[in-house]
Formats: C-alpha cells, sequence, structure tokens
C-alpha cells in the first residue's frame, strides 16, 4: 500500500494507538472493536514499513521511529479538525485582527471620526486601518478581490454589480461658498450658479467631480469648473480666501460652515439624493469578523443619520 493512501481516520487511529500503547485501550476511545483496531495497526505497519508498537514484557510499547509520528499525527488531526469544525465565533473585545476600509477623504470629517470612536470602544485590542482610495494599486476593486481591504465606503451613484451592497445613509448636494461672497444669500439663483466660478475635488478614477456632473446635469444645471485639488480637505480653505463656489454633501459642508466663515447655499432646482452605502467582496461575505465590522459601520452610519442637526444644517443629512 503507498503511503499516500493513508487518510484522516487512519491518522486518527496512528495517534490514538501510540498514545495508548494499547490495542484494547485504542479500541475503547475510538469506539471500534478490537480486531478492528489490530486490522487498522497491521495497515499502518505496512504504510509506514515500522513495526510502531512492540512487546516489552506484558505491555506494548512505541518504537523509536513511532515517537517521532506521535506530534505530526497530532497536528495533522488538529488542521483536519480546523477544516471539519472551523471555529467561527468571534469576540471583538479580545480581538487583534487588522480590519482595513477604503473611503475616499470627503468622509474623514464627519464618518470616519464616528467609525473610529464606535470601533475603539468595542475592540480596543484590535487595529484599523483606513487606505483612501486614491492610494490603492489597482483601485478599489482590486484591493477587495485581492484582500487589501475588507471593506469600501463611498456614494458612487453606480457601483459594480459584482460586489455586495448596503445602503447606509443619504445626503443631499449643496453649495458652499465663503460668508461675504457676492452672492447674497438666498439669491442662488440658475443664472448665478451657471455663471460664476466652480472649484472641483478630482479623486481616483471614479472622480467626485464627474460624479457631481452628472447629478448637476440631471437638474438641467452646468458649472464652470475653474480651479481643481486633489483632497475634499483643502476645498474650505480655498472658499475662505475666494469667489469660488464649491458643490458638495450638506454632510461635509455642514461641518465646515460650523468652524469657518463660510454658508451653505442649496443648489438651485433639484438635485436627487445622493446614497452612501459600503461593498464588500464575496470572498469576505461570511466572515464573522468581517460581518461585525459591517454591523459596526451600519450602526455608525444610523446614529449620524439621527442626530440632531443645527442651525447651519437644515436639510437632512449607509
Amino acid at each position: 500500500m503507498s503511503k499516500e493512501s493513508i487518510d484522516s481516520h487512519m491518522i486518527r487511529v496512528l495517534h490514538t494507538l501510540l498514545t495508548e500503547s494499547s490495542v484494547s485501550g485504542a479500541a475503547r476511545l475510538l469506539g471500534q472493536s478490537q480486531p478492528t483496531v489490530s486490522i487498522a495497526l497491521r495497515r499502518l505497519r505496512e504504510i509506514t514499513g515500522d513495526p510502531l508498537l512492540v512487546r516489552s514484557g506484558s505491555r506494548m510499547v512505541p518504537t523509536s521511529h513511532a515517537l517521532t509520528l506521535i506530534e505530526p499525527a497530532a497536528q495533522a488531526l488538529a488542521s483536519i479538525d480546523a477544516i471539519l469544525h472551523p471555529n467561527t465565533a468571534f469576540d471583538p473585545a479580545s480581538s487583534t485582527c487588522t480590519f482595513r476600509i477604503g473611503s475616499p477623504d470627503y468622509l474623514d470629517v464627519f464618518f470616519v471620526p464616528a467609525i473610529i470612536d464606535a470601533f475603539r470602544q468595542a475592540a480596543p485590542h484590535a487595529k484599523l486601518e483606513f487606505k483612501h482610495l486614491m492610494m490603492i494599486e489597482g483601485g478599489y476593486e482590486s484591493g477587495l478581490e485581492t484582500g487589501l481591504l475588507d471593506l469600501v465606503i463611498g456614494n458612487w451613484r453606480t457601483p459594480p454589480a459584482h460586489l455586495h451592497l448596503q445602503p447606509l445613509c443619504q445626503d443631499e448636494l449643496v453649495c458652499l461658498m465663503r460668508d461675504k461672497h457676492p452672492i447674497p444669500p438666498g439669491a442662488l439663483t440658475r443664472e448665478a450658479y451657471e455663471k460664476a466660478e466652480h472649484l472641483a475635488v478630482t479623486t481616483y478614477n471614479t472622480t467626485a467631480w464627474g460624479t457631481i456632473d452628472i447629478e448637476l446635469a440631471r437638474n438641467g444645471l452646468t458649472r464652470a469648473v475653474t480651479t481643481t485639488l486633489p483632497y475634499f480637505g483643502m476645498a474650505p480653505y480655498v472658499l475662505v480666501r475666494s469667489d469660488l463656489l464649491f458643490t458638495t454633501t450638506r454632510a461635509l459642508a455642514s461641518h465646515y460652515a460650523r468652524v469657518l466663515p463660510l454658508r451653505i447655499e442649496p443648489v438651485p432646482g433639484e438635485t436627487p439624493a445622493l446614497t452612501y452605502y459600503q461593498l464588500w467582496h464575496d470572498r469576505m461575505h461570511r466572515s464573522t469578523a468581517t460581518r461585525w465590522l459591517r454591523r459596526l459601520v451600519t450602526q455608525v452610519a444610523r446614529t449620524l443619520s439621527d442626530a440632531p442637526q443645527d442651525a447651519a444644517d437644515t436639510a437632512r443629512a449607509a
């Protein structure tokens, strides 16, 4: 019989025989008859080319070669048991896992801090890494497919169909400008919007600029973009020192309107709501750890959506 023919049952018999040093004792532990275990021992002797158990007075003892097989057999059985009976439990309080989330930087001021706070409270020993979508080689789809990312949060109008998707919450487009902008409060008409000079942020391949322009086009609006930036966090500080207009989400605009001399004006006409959602690949769909992470992100989004809004944020905020 070839050595490759040994199966998991024979490995278990081997380990039990060697640790018990008794055919009858092994038969009792395995729940088998003594003749059945004796037949298995003969097969194991043929496979290994070694007697394995030899007489020493009134008892059996393992050979020197048999002693070297005990630990490998135990490791093999542990690996087989892990395959057949995987441990799917996940305890965030004791976990030391590292989780990786990809997100655009327009979530940095309101969503990301809230996720970090909730994560640190629930999983104090685990690690959380946020990666900017522009920094992921091959794009976020590749990051999810290769395991570089566990989750991606965004609000693109048309996400990839092959990824799992869960809506989180909704937001709307507004216009952000400096307090003393030549366009008076409440006077941002369609004509004024289209005549003004605009600031835009370009990120990754699916650009926020392109997304916003698509939404504006659905409302019959166009804008003249004369300045572009690589990061959303730069835009409010440029607005303070210019007469540029910046079309963005209300959540981002509301934050900076509270801390800088900026004001929010509605985009003329009606623009459809933007939906934030989380995306993940099928390879992580059944992971208990990432399922917990997705639930945490969902709860944070729900908390932010339900939070009361101040005077600077008068409209609605996955």
